[in-house]
């Protein structure tokens, strides 16, 4: 037995300790936090750096587009790059990029440190696909729905702690504390994750040739990745427009109110552990169907109420519940899928998973600005339902195939 085999034997023969998985799981939600903090501060942020009010976007637009790069070019990495080593490089630039953005006074490095900050939270996409390959083939979707289950509380709590950490200190205050999270999460899993040296003996520029063929002859990808695609953009769409939606002159929330609000919405993330294990039980199929359903249902009873009431708010509290409990559902029904295509290829399966998705989470965002800008949330709303609708339509196409 060779020192990387060594170095892997415990991990991969006993499976994945409860420990080990809590550990990625927190990672997973501390690091994909850092790319939320900053939406619901950009105001603030621009105003503080001299930004000019219509450039104020670049503040969240740079962060996605740096973690799209990251995904298409870092993430492939994973088949290539001892997994350890490449968490923490990505942890380090992460790191660096926070301190860089808490002292930022100009719009220049703080734009850049954007960009970084997007470049090196795509480690929550090596930790996953890590996390699988450890796992036995019999408990794989356990193990990937209770790291996911972190990643969407992370996602879902950030812009609350942000809005709350941001009122008592200051903006900069959250990427001071962020970067201590980055700097503890390092030393903590260097010491507690296994080696995992790659499998694939490609060079680089060969391993993105790869993944259009992998995109083109893969159909399970091909599928699940459209199905999340429409699942995540009814998502951004949704978490776009309710905060402008709720602090309109119908429900007249504060910012307080509406980062309650949203903290509500975490508890969908309950959904993680619950798809993954099913579909481990070959239930997979109506897990995917339940999600699709739950978001277009989130939709429809936020009409059930007149528009303003206490009841419509607590429609659209259980709306927000239900919209991240059906994409937390096939989001991990789908990576278990394409994890089960191949050891050899799961960091580049995932990169291109993530990156179509989350290109439809990014059409989901500004259309529905768009949306509620042209027709209130009546319009944001059957949009927002259309979306999980057609992907039905096309799940629904999988009947009679393997």
């Amino acid at each position: 037995m060779t020192q990387s085999q060594a170095a892997t034997a415990p991990a991969t023969s006993s499976g994945l300790s409860a420990g080990l998985t809590f550990v990625m799981a927190a990672a997973c939600g501390l690091i994909a936090a850092n790319l939320y903090y900053a939406q619901p501060l950009a105001g603030p942020i621009a105003a503080a750096i001299g930004l000019p009010v219509h450039a104020t976007g670049l503040i969240v637009t740079l962060t996605q587009i740096g973690y799209g790069l990251g995904l298409l070019f870092l993430v492939p990495l994973g088949d290539l790059v001892e997994n350890r080593r490449l968490i923490l490089i990505m942890i380090g630039i992460v790191t660096l990029a926070l301190i860089a953005a808490g002292l930022s006074s100009t719009p220049g490095p703080f734009l850049a440190a954007s960009l970084a900050i997007g470049l090196g939270a795509v480690a929550v996409q090596m930790i996953v696909p890590f996390a699988a390959g450890l796992a036995p083939d019999y408990a794989r979707g356990k193990v990937v729905g209770n790291v996911m289950s972190g990643l969407m509380i992370g996602i879902m709590m950030a812009r609350p702690v942000a809005s709350f950490l941001a009122r008592y200190a200051s903006w900069h205050a959250v990427f001071f504390l962020s970067t201590i999270v980055m700097v503890a999460l390092g030393i903590v899993l260097a010491t507690k994750l296994p080696r995992r040296p790659p499998m694939a003996k490609l060079g680089y520029l060969a391993l993105l040739g790869s993944m259009g063929r992998l995109l083109a002859t893969q159909p399970v990808l091909q599928r699940r990745a459209a199905y999340q695609a429409f699942q995540f953009s009814t998502f951004s769409l949704f978490w776009t427009v309710t905060p402008l939606y709720l602090a309109s002159p119908a429900f007249g929330l504060t910012q307080t109110g509406i980062a309650l609000f949203a903290l509500a919405g975490v508890s969908g993330a309950i959904a993680s552990p619950i798809s993954g294990r099913l579909a481990d039980r070959g239930l997979a199929k109506p897990a995917t169907a339940l999600g699709l359903i739950s978001a277009f249902a989130a939709y429809l009873i936020t009409h059930i109420a007149a528009e303003g009431t206490a009841l419509a708010l607590a429609l659209l509290t259980l709306a927000a519940i239900l919209v991240d409990f059906g994409v937390s559902m096939t989001l991990v029904t789908g990576q278990r899928a394409i994890y089960s295509l191949g050891g050899e290829l799961r960091s580049r399966l995932n990169g291109l998973f993530m990156a179509i998705f989350f290109t439809g989470g990014a059409i989901g965002s500004a259309v529905g600005a768009w949306a509620y800008a042209e027709g209130g949330w009546g319009l944001a709303s059957m949009i927002g339902m259309a979306l999980p609708a057609a992907a039905f339509l096309f799940f629904l196409t999988e009947k009679g195939q393997r």
